[in-house]
């Protein structure tokens, strides 16, 4: 990945150097802000207190204070000049308050972005006169993943909070996945164009630069106001102003717990003709655009050999099978037949809010075939339940928000249970598969490009063994994918197959010292930790308060929302 794209990958000694700078700007600033400007912050932000009109003891803020306080805050993000250019004409004003930078950085990412998706195609595609059907493709995948980025940053703008730090899981959850919206761009151009990806990397620089600015601007407020002994910050939902939304009622709450079929079910699907519905697409056309009520699709049992996608103003959809054996979704679209990896998913959610319970989702291309996703969500606050998904190569993209996975099954090669999102993985059972001759499985390849993204791989309570016959066949916890990948297991019971080195390197003999990985208290033969690889980013003796962090409270903020939809769950350790 070329090193103009602010999210692409380094090289590790750079990486380290940028890592160090860092680490060294964002201490000294927490304690110069701790002690002066978030005063301010604190007062403003926390406490909403608005500037008087009739001040008279001269707390206007002056042009070169401003100007001042804006450099201070910059200097905690990875990209300091961007931040201050950006935002500087904010100190023209005597009127400044410290959470407009938050709101002013966010404008800037999304007036860059809006401008560089329409050169993109104006004076990248268009000049380049692309006629190659595989880059077509990755285009069409760039433009979808351009609007939804839009759709996250404009969210981050339009909560209905006036409190910035009650806000602060919905607003980092909706600026990662802005960004990882744009770097799953540039991926997917990677595979088919290298002209293109050169062109992509420099247009899209500053759009994912100051993206990522906002993160960290976020990120050195919440760690200032610990460092100040502040009181905690509640959390919102991220419908807004409440701490459920409007579908939530005692009878939905028991719309889980339900045998199939006695659910009253807003439209049944059957291929059998005994439903209203024969394909799953047709049923979800009935479903109302961002809608705050539960929708129900009840799907029969059958196989029904269909590309699926739940697109993003489709809210609030649960849908209902016979069972993850017996209502199965299938499909066979693939890299290497021309479609890219983010298309080719047989199911693709993107609509928040959505449920799927008892069912099957497979892609039958085969492992010759390499990338071939079964199922794909980047829907906010998904949940998936008493469900399998199956495949080969990349049989899972959990690609970006918070996700929430219980009691289903998992089949797949390499890198099958990967992306970007903040997910947590409970009592699922992990089943590596027979890969391609020469071929090794890797179980994640999480796609973390921010240190202050809120993402990564939690899988707790799971058990990991082999669905195949997997002698002389190597089987691996995971690779790190981007350069913050980060992944933990713990309390899972892994079997023999695991290879004693546990992780295997993306490229070359090691790993990026700014991965975390870890491990905790997991058992089986697997689980043996005396001959796992020596890398800085592997943490092998983690208390039980920092694991604690991966758990479904604080790991996805569950505890606000998994409740309401009737599924099962621990909320800690």
């Amino acid at each position: 990945m070329s090193t103009l794209n602010p999210y692409g990958k380094l090289d590790e000694a750079e990486q380290q150097r940028l890592a160090a700078r860092r680490r060294t700007r964002r201490r000294i600033v927490i304690i110069g802000l701790s002690s002066v400007v978030l005063v301010a912050i604190v007062v403003a932000t926390v406490f909403g207190v608005s500037e008087s009109k009739d001040n008279k003891s001269g707390d206007k803020t002056t042009s070169s204070s401003a100007s001042s306080t804006i450099r201070a805050v910059c200097n905690v993000t990875l990209y300091p000049d961007s931040c201050y250019n950006s935002l500087a004409p904010l100190a023209k004003s005597g009127n400044f308050k410290p959470q407009d930078l938050y709101k002013l950085s966010v404008q800037v990412a999304i007036d860059e972005l809006s401008m560089a998706s329409k050169n993109f195609v104006e004076h990248g595609v268009k000049k380049l006169n692309i006629t190659d059907q595989k880059t077509l493709a990755a285009i069409d995948s760039c433009q979808e993943l351009f609007s939804l980025a839009l759709d996250h940053l404009n969210n981050s703008l339009s909560i209905k909070t006036t409190n910035l730090f009650e806000a602060l899981d919905d607003l980092t959850t909706w600026l990662s996945s802005a960004g990882t919206y744009q770097q799953t761009c540039i991926d997917e151009l990677e595979s088919v164009s290298g002209v293109l990806t050169t062109f992509a990397n420099e247009n899209f620089k500053n759009s994912t630069a100051y993206t990522s600015n906002s993160l960290a601007i976020l990120s050195s407020f919440e760690e200032s106001i610990g460092a100040l002994g502040a009181v905690g910050r509640r959390r919102l939902m991220s419908l807004g102003g409440g701490d459920a939304p409007e579908w939530v009622s005692f009878k939905d709450r028991r719309l889980l717990q339900t045998p199939s079929s006695r659910i009253k079910a807003d439209a049944v699907v059957a291929k059998d003709g005994s439903g209203k519905y024969k394909t799953i697409k047709a049923a979800l056309k009935a479903v109302p655009e961002k809608s705050k009520k539960r929708f129900v699709i009840y799907v029969k049992k059958g196989v029904y050999v269909e590309n699926v996608r739940v697109e993003k103003t489709k809210w609030n959809v649960m849908m209902v099978g016979d069972g993850k054996d017996a209502t199965i979704v299938s499909g066979s679209l693939n890299f290497v037949d021309g479609t890219p990896t983010f298309k080719t998913a047989t199911f693709a959610v993107a609509g928040q809010g959505f449920i799927a319970r008892d069912m099957g989702f497979r892609n039958t291309a085969g492992p010759a075939k390499h990338q071939a996703v079964a199922l794909m969500s980047t829907a906010d606050h998904s949940v998936f339940y008493r469900c399998t998904m199956d495949a080969y190569q990349d049989t899972l993209y959990a690609h970006s928000n918070r996700q929430f996975y219980r009691e289903c099954n998992i089949y797949g090669t390499v890198d099958f249970i990967f992306g970007n999102s903040a997910v947590v993985f409970q009592n699922c059972n992990i089943l590596p598969k027979k890969p391609m001759l020469g071929q090794q499985n890797t179980i994640t390849a999480q796609g973390k490009i921010d240190p202050n993204q809120n993402t990564g791989i939690s899988i707790q309570n799971c058990t990991i063994g082999p669905a195949a016959n997997l002698s002389g066949v190597q089987t691996f916890l995971g690779r790190p994918w981007k350069n913050y990948s980060t992944t933990v297991f713990f309390h899972s019971q892994m079997g023999s197959l695991i290879n004693p080195n546990g992780w295997l390197p993306w490229v070359g003999t090691s790993a990026p010292n700014t991965i975390f990985y870890a491990e905790f208290q997991n058992s089986g033969p697997g689980s043996v930790t005396k001959n796992r690889v020596k890398w800085k980013g592997l943490k092998l003796n983690l208390s039980a308060t920092q694991v604690k962090k991966f758990t479904i409270g604080p790991f996805i903020n569950g505890d606000k929302w998994i409740p309401a939809t009737g599924v099962s769950y621990k909320s800690g350790l």
